[in-house]
Formats: C-alpha cells, sequence, structure tokens
C-alpha cells in the first residue's frame, strides 16, 4: 500500500511541477488580456436597438471562484446574480428590445430556475418580449430532472423555439442512492455508523442494502412537491389543465413537434430563425449583446451614495478553517473562517445597513457549523438585519447556520431542512485480514484509537459515541427551536432528519418567506429601514480578490494546485472515490461528526 500512496505523490508531484509554469503563463496570459480588455472598455457600450442573450447551456453558478486556474478551466456558466440583476435593469432599459435566452441544458437546480423564472416575468412586465431557444430540451449531461426544470423554466417566456430534431424532456424528477451495506461485508469493510434519526440515512447507506420505508416516504414528498411546483408553473403560463399537463409528463419524452402540438412550445425552428423572429416582434435590427458585456457595462449603474448591504457567501460543504474551490472540478467549501470574518467585517462597518449570507450547502461538519451559526446569532442580536437567503440547497449544516437569522428566505424548490447527525467510522480490519497486513498497536491513552480504522469500537467506546451522537441532535433541535420558535410537536414533525422542499418548509416555519436573492435582500432593505423605491448597492465579503495575485502568493507559499484542462477535470472528478478510498487508506478519515444532508439529496440538491 505504501508502495501505491509513493507513486501517486509521484503523479501528483510530477503535474505539480510542470503545471507550475503552465499555470504561471496562463496567469500572465490572462491577466495582459484583463488589461486589453480595461483598455477597450470604452468600445464595448451597448447600442440602440440591442438584444440582451443569456446562454444557459453551460450551467448556472452563484459566484465565480477566486482561482484563476478555476476560472481559467471552467465553463462559462452564467452568473445566477449577475443575470437577475440584468433582467432587471433591462426591463426599464431603453436600448433592450427584448431578451433570447438559450436553455435546454446545463446544469440548473430548480430554485436557480425559479429565480430565473421570476425575473423573465418581471421583465415581460415592461411589455417587451422575452424568447427562449433550445437545441433539444433534454439536460445535457445532467441528471436527476435536469431536462424537467429547464422546460419548466421555458414556461416564463413569450415563445419557445426548438430545433426540429430535439425533443421536449418534460419527464418529472427522479433519485437513485446507492446502499452497499454487502459491498463493504465482502470486501472487509465495516461501517460502525450511526444517525439520529431515521429519515437522515447518512449510516444506512454504508450499512444496509435498501431505504428505509421513512426515508422513501420523505424523499417520495421531497419530488412531489417539486412536479407539483412544475405542473402549476406550466398550468399559469400556458393554460394546459392538470390532469392534461400529468399525462403528458407520464407519456414523455415529447419530441419538439409534440410539445408543439400540445401547446408547450411555439415553434421549431434554428437559433437564427427564432433570432429573426424576436427581431420582428420589436420591429429592429436587435444586435445581440452578450449578458456579459451587459452586466459590465451595467455594473457602476448604483449610485456611490447608495445604501450599502453586505452579501456573504456560505456555498458548498461547511468545513473548518478558509472557504476553497478545487481548481479541479470547481465544487467550493464554506469555511467558518471566511464566513465569520465576513459577518464580522460587514458588522464592523458603519456603513453596511444589513447582511444578506447567500447559502448553497448539504451540510458537512459540526464544528464549523457552530463557528458560523454563533456569528449568524451575533448578527441577528445586532443593530443590522441579518436575512439568510438559501439556493437550491440549505440541508443539515447548511440549514443549522442559518436558524438563528433575522429572517429566512427560500424558494419554494429548495431543499431545506435534513435537522439530524450522523458519524462514525469505517473499520479496516477485516479488509487487511483478507489481503495479509497486520497492524501492531501501541497506544497511550485509554481512548486515544477512539476514530482509528484499524481497530473498531469497544463496548465503552459505542456507549459514548451513542451519547455524543444524542447530544448533538437535542443541540440541533435546540438551535431550531430557539431560532425559529417551534417547540413540541412542531418541531418533532419537521426535524427527524427530514428534508422539506421550500414550499413545505415555508408551511411547517423553518422559514419565512419564498423568493431568491433579490427578495431576500428587499427583505433586508425593509428591516433597515431603507426606502423600498432606492436601489441599494450589494457589496461581497470579504472583499473579492485579485485572482492573479492569489495565484503568485500560492506559488510563493508552495499551496498552487497542478493546473489542468477541462478533461483533466473532469477525469479528476471520476476518480474522486478512489481519492476518498485513499485518504481512508491513509487514515485521514477521522470519523469526525457531521451535519450533512444524504447523498441522493445533494445529487439531487447540487447540481
Amino acid at each position: 500500500m505504501r508502495v501505491v500512496l509513493f507513486l501517486l505523490k509521484c503523479v501528483v508531484g510530477f503535474f505539480a511541477s510542470v503545471g507550475l509554469i503552465v499555470v504561471v503563463l496562463v496567469a500572465l496570459g490572462l491577466s495582459a488580456w484583463e488589461d486589453f480588455a480595461e483598455w477597450r472598455a470604452p468600445e464595448l457600450v451597448v447600442p440602440e436597438d440591442s438584444i440582451l442573450e443569456l446562454d444557459l447551456t453551460h450551467g448556472v453558478v452563484e459566484r465565480r471562484p477566486d482561482s484563476l486556474i478555476a476560472r481559467a478551466t471552467a465553463a462559462p456558466a452564467v452568473l445566477l446574480p449577475e443575470a437577475v440583476d440584468a433582467l432587471e435593469q433591462a426591463a426599464d432599459d431603453e436600448r433592450i428590445g427584448g431578451v433570447l435566452v438559450r436553455l435546454g441544458r446545463g446544469d440548473l437546480g430548480l430554485a436557480q430556475a425559479q429565480e430565473l423564472r421570476e425575473a423573465v416575468k418581471g421583465f415581460r412586465d415592461s411589455g417587451k418580449p422575452a424568447y427562449a431557444f433550445a437545441n433539444s430540451v433534454d439536460g445535457g449531461l445532467a441528471a436527476g430532472g435536469a431536462s424537467t426544470i429547464h422546460a419548466y423554466l421555458s414556461s416564463a417566456f413569450d415563445q419557445v423555439w426548438v430545433q426540429p430534431a430535439g425533443e421536449f424532456g418534460l419527464l418529472g424528477f427522479h433519485l437513485e442512492s446507492p446502499f452497499a451495506g454487502e459491498l463493504f461485508e465482502h470486501i472487509g469493510i465495516e461501517a460502525r455508523m450511526d444517525q439520529r434519526q431515521i429519515y437522515k440515512g447518512f449510516a444506512d447507506r454504508f450499512t444496509g442494502m435498501d431505504m428505509p420505508d421513512e426515508q422513501q416516504e420523505n424523499l417520495q414528498r421531497l419530488l412531489d412537491s417539486w412536479l407539483t411546483q412544475v405542473v402549476s408553473g406550466l398550468m399559469e403560463e400556458r393554460g394546459h389543465a392538470e390532469e392534461q399537463l400529468r399525462e403528458l409528463i407520464d407519456g414523455g419524452p415529447l419530441s419538439a413537434e409534440m410539445a408543439r402540438e400540445a401547446g408547450l412550445i411555439h415553434a421549431l425552428g434554428y437559433r437564427d430563425e427564432a433570432e429573426a423572429a424576436l427581431r420582428e416582434a420589436i420591429e429592429g435590427e436587435g444586435e445581440i449583446v452578450p449578458l456579459a458585456r451587459y452586466a459590465a457595462e451595467r455594473s457602476s449603474n448604483v449610485p456611490a451614495d447608495a445604501p450599502r448591504i453586505a452579501l456573504v457567501h456560505g456555498l458548498g460543504m461547511v468545513a473548518q478553517g478558509e472557504s476553497e474551490g478545487d481548481p479541479m472540478t470547481g465544487r467550493t467549501s464554506m469555511g467558518a473562517d471566511t464566513v465569520v470574518s465576513a459577518i464580522e467585517a460587514a458588522l464592523a462597518d458603519e456603513g453596511v445597513e444589513a447582511i444578506v449570507l447567500r447559502v448553497s450547502s448539504p451540510g458537512g461538519s459540526y464544528v464549523a457549523s457552530d463557528t458560523i451559526w454563533r456569528a449568524v446569532r451575533k448578527a441577528a442580536e445586532a443593530d443590522k438585519p441579518m436575512v439568510v437567503s438559501f439556493g437550491d440547497i440549505a440541508a443539515s449544516g447548511g440549514y443549522f447556520v442559518a436558524a438563528p437569522a433575522n429572517a429566512i428566505v427560500a424558494q419554494p424548490g429548495t431543499v431545506t431542512g435534513s435537522i439530524g447527525v450522523a458519524a462514525g467510522k469505517f473499520v479496516l480490519t477485516g479488509l487487511w485480514d483478507r489481503i495479509g497486513v497486520n497492524f501492531e498497536r501501541l497506544k497511550a491513552g485509554e481512548q486515544a484509537d477512539f476514530w482509528s480504522a484499524n481497530t473498531d469500537f469497544s463496548d465503552t467506546q459505542w456507549q459514548r459515541f451513542q451519547g455524543f451522537l444524542d447530544r448533538s441532535y437535542a443541540d440541533f433541535e435546540g438551535r431550531v427551536a430557539s431560532g425559529r420558535d417551534l417547540e413540541g410537536d412542531a418541531l418533532s414533525e419537521a426535524a427527524g432528519g427530514r428534508v422539506w422542499s421550500g414550499a413545505d418548509a415555508m408551511d411547517l416555519g423553518l422559514i419565512d418567506h419564498l423568493g431568491g436573492l433579490r427578495d431576500a435582500v428587499a427583505v433586508a432593505q425593509e428591516m433597515a429601514g431603507i426606502d423600498p423605491e432606492v436601489r441599494p448597492r450589494l457589496e461581497p465579503f470579504p472583499r473579492p480578490v485579485d485572482p492573479f495575485r492569489e495565484l503568485l502568493r500560492g506559488a510563493l507559499d508552495g499551496r498552487v494546485e497542478s493546473p489542468a484542462a477541462q478533461s483533466l477535470a473532469r477525469l479528476a472528478e471520476s476518480l474522486r472515490p478512489l481519492v476518498d478510498l485513499v485518504a481512508i487508506l491513509e487514515g485521514r478519515d477521522s470519523g469526525a461528526p457531521e451535519l450533512r444532508a444524504p447523498e441522493a439529496v445533494q445529487e439531487l440538491g447540487e447540481r
């Protein structure tokens, strides 16, 4: 095993050594290009008689990564707040005659689609047309119901064009969760894990082969709520009866022609034909202006003396230390130190009148969640409103951190709750016996091997472990009870590890308002006593870093990751299970307690 690990480290070292040169060259090139772009900026004026274009086919993200490597290798995904803000401003911009959105594939969560959908409808309220075009509404490589989410979003547009050879994948939602108890038993690994409570579902994936009935019931309710929201949206915009829509869903996938005949789309055609139809509708030349170009010009449109509201991001797995972005996969973490320092800086800034924490997280470290929770509570008790806005998922630790906020805002489709705790360790003694490896163990301190993967819990340790889970779950419930003013049966019904849609969470009292980031800002604005007619300046905390400078600092500190093209990023993602296994075999899996949503929920919620 040590030989294998040595070889793996040699490979990583090779990429790091060769990669550093490439990173610096790429960084210098991008930095020079940014300087060149700034020099050309005066020429990038949005012309009169323009059409604003949004391309969602590369996916939607909450924010751009700070890492220059991640920026260089990532697909050009649409920045959700930027898109919503641009649509809002374009509605009142006389130069913008209409909007054309490319959709049909790309990572897009239901809550994100709902935020975009409301923004498109707001744009249409100005009297300007909004058209959508798709080669095919099939979701691309995204799973779990992505095609249905794109189909749902399409209902917000005046006209939807789909290429004649395409399809309209209005299929509903599904989830698949692996249960590998027999596999672990077969290879000699025992998952010594437990959870609080039955709906949590984290430990069951490693100890059993079937999803318990209670979890099936809970997750089915989540999927049913999502589908009901999709059907309601289509009924509202397309005028179909509910029974008719459900028959179309159950009879899918539909060809583009079948979707047109059913009144779900308006025309079959190609992109240039959709553009021509939109130009005819606005009776103009309609020069196409990409979102990035329009947003860059409009970014400084808020007056310098406008009221300031701080925006803090908490995205990805909750972890101790600094927030990080993986340049290979694009995944981010919600680092407790980063989030706490940002909240504290916003509190200390006398010019900031309110704070909005944007959370999209399946949970993670209990300790890190607790650290952020306290910062949120302190802010909520101060003289500045503390509002939390949920993105696609706010489960387990992602919900824990928000509990003490003055107000919580979520979309109807946001995965919410999972109030529970899970922990444990993998015991590898059976595996070592099968492959002929023996570990000689020495220790100083009776419980020194508590989290060791090479020894099982003793009876005393297991009892202490169970006591820890009981205390942790009671603590989680207590935080929710005090923060959300829930107790008794109301708390029991909402907790137990259950996950909810935002719509159900609203009924249960887990959130205060339905809506997106703009709605959360409006709530914060009202609580701060800011005139609702005044447009506030939304400022990110911590301040955005210069990615080129950060790269050089990382190189000097020896922290630079190996660069990779998108093909290597995909390879790294596909090898993630192997990397996780190597971490276990090295003994780096400490078994630390987690507030984390089940993998099936993460797959549906993260996207």
